[in-house]
């Protein structure tokens, strides 16, 4: 049965929503947290794996230094307070992915502890976020359920257990309670965790693809009076993978839970699911409170100890963050405020970027990536990055197209033999002879075969009347299959109808 649900507007004039978010980072280190077993995406499953993965008995971890220097590259780009000793401990629960029946994880000792993250919204307002810690931990394996309706547990025969993923190095970014949000909730949580994919594809840490499972989110939310209340009963929607599922997820629960507490009913701590197929949540299990996970240091690791000259040479590692580069772009391709954030928006800024470094135009490569390429992207259902087009190839059909080697028509034309698969632009000019009729004598025979053929348009051409000039256009284009440049067209109907 549907959940009731009150209007939005209602709910946040009705109560003070409070938010807590939970994301997690998967690193992009060559193997794992704690044994040298190799990470690869998309692998067949169960054979990126060692003894210390499996927690095969007698098996001893060994921490990965590369994951630890990554976090801390993240924890200084946070603001964080970087321990000089950390420590990791054992987080105790049963689930099949889980092969120790225990997660290694930091608890009373991470790494990073406080920070802060300021984010900016769509109107240019500037939003801190506070962090509580961003500790380091090791990934759970995989489940897939067969037989159930989008691969959930309900119904299902049977799962499956991959456990590739077991053991890869994750950070966990644990925020304070966001408050003073009010209607703007899901674009502050949206905006945050924006920001966090941007830093660290920046620091080079994360591929942080939210639909490879790269980077996800626990979304906390919960409802108070006002904001001098206490704190309300928060649920806990698990495992968000989408910046549209977070945003959609916190407006479902607040209207959800305003409806609850307003009819006199109880929230209860619970984790949830967001079900994209019916954009709601749905409840799972009554949330596990820090001591039912019984933590305790881990005894097969000692204690992370990192120096201030470490943490100084990490440091003048940094690169320029995501603000600072955005803005420093925005100056460079003289864009308005309103042009930055439709890249930024359409995830298309790394994108155009890299079209400029490989030679492309500004100008040429926004078009690129926010017209025609955006508009394969949406009825594919993908990503922009997803495309199997690359910023290399956007950048060389620009230079084809200014050196008058191709027409826009062909440009188009030959993108589209490229997403096809059909290979570099290059190889699809070369296959279906793509070129622009640049002699004059074929033009020329094209354009007597068009006035001949509409002696009346002509007719009116000569008479001062330029409206029917693109049917001569269009005969001409048709005459030579799309290769004749337009402009060149023009110019010599021009000419001819001047005699």
């Amino acid at each position: 049965m549907a959940e009731k649900l009150m209007k939005f507007s209602e709910a946040v004039k009705k109560f003070d929503p409070v938010l807590g978010l939970e994301t997690h980072v998967e690193l992009s280190t060559n193997t794992k947290l704690f044994c040298p077993a190799h990470i690869e995406f998309g692998g067949e499953p169960n054979t990126q794996l060692t003894p210390v993965s499996l927690g095969l008995p007698g098996s001893l971890p060994v921490v990965n230094k590369s994951a630890i220097d990554y976090a801390i590259k993240l924890g200084l780009a946070l603001h964080c307070d970087i321990a000089e000793w950390s420590q990791f401990a054992r987080k105790n629960y049963f689930y099949p992915d889980m092969p120790r029946d225990y997660q290694i994880s930091q608890y009373d000792k991470p790494l990073n502890g406080e920070g802060y993250l300021d984010v900016e919204l769509d109107d240019g307002e500037i939003f801190r976020v506070p962090i509580e810690r961003a500790h380091v931990e090791d990934d759970a394996g995989k489940n897939t359920h067969v037989g159930g309706a989008d691969g959930r547990i309900e119904g299902a025969d049977h799962s499956l257990v991959d456990y590739n993923r077991a053991g890869v190095p994750l950070i966990e970014i644990v925020t304070k309670p966001i408050t003073g949000i009010g209607g703007r909730a899901a674009e502050i949580a949206g905006a945050y965790v924006r920001t966090i994919r941007d830093i660290v594809r920046a620091l080079n840490i994360s591929h942080a693809r939210m639909e490879q499972g790269n980077m996800r989110a626990d979304v906390n939310v919960s409802l108070r009076d006002t904001p001098d209340s206490p704190l309300g009963t928060r649920s806990e929607t698990k495992n968000v993978n989408s910046f549209r599922g977070i945003e959609k997820t916190i407006n479902y629960e607040i209207r959800r839970q305003a409806a609850l507490l307003t009819d006199g009913g109880e929230v209860l701590q619970e984790t949830r699911h967001w079900d994209e197929a019916t954009q709601t949540t749905a409840g799972g299990r009554l949330k596990t409170d820090a001591d039912d996970y019984r933590y305790f240091p881990d005894p097969d690791l000692v204690m992370v100890h990192v120096t201030k000259e470490h943490i100084d040479e990490l440091a003048k590692q940094m690169p320029e963050m995501p603000r600072e580069r955005r803005n420093r772009l925005q100056g460079e391709w003289g864009l308005s405020d309103h042009e930055m954030r439709d890249l930024i928006n359409a995830d298309a800024l790394d994108l155009v970027e890299e079209t400029v470094k490989a030679g492309a135009t500004a100008a040429g490569a926004r078009k690129w990536w926010l017209g025609e390429l955006s508009r394969e992207a949406n009825e594919r259902q993908n990503s922009l990055e997803e495309l199997s087009i690359t910023p290399s190839d956007v950048a060389e059909i620009e230079k084809l197209i200014a050196a008058g080697t191709l027409t826009d028509k062909l440009a188009k034309q030959t993108v589209t033999g490229v997403l096809a698969g059909e290979g570099t632009p290059s190889e699809v000019i070369e296959k279906h002879g793509y070129k622009v009729v640049k002699d004059d004598g074929a033009l020329e025979k094209a354009v007597d075969d068009a006035f001949a053929a509409n002696p009346d348009v002509v007719d009116k051409l000569k008479s001062g009347n330029m409206k029917p000039m693109g049917v001569i256009i269009g005969a001409v284009m048709k005459a030579t299959r799309g290769q004749a440049d337009a402009k060149a067209v023009s110019k010599l109907v021009m000419a001819k109808v001047r005699g």
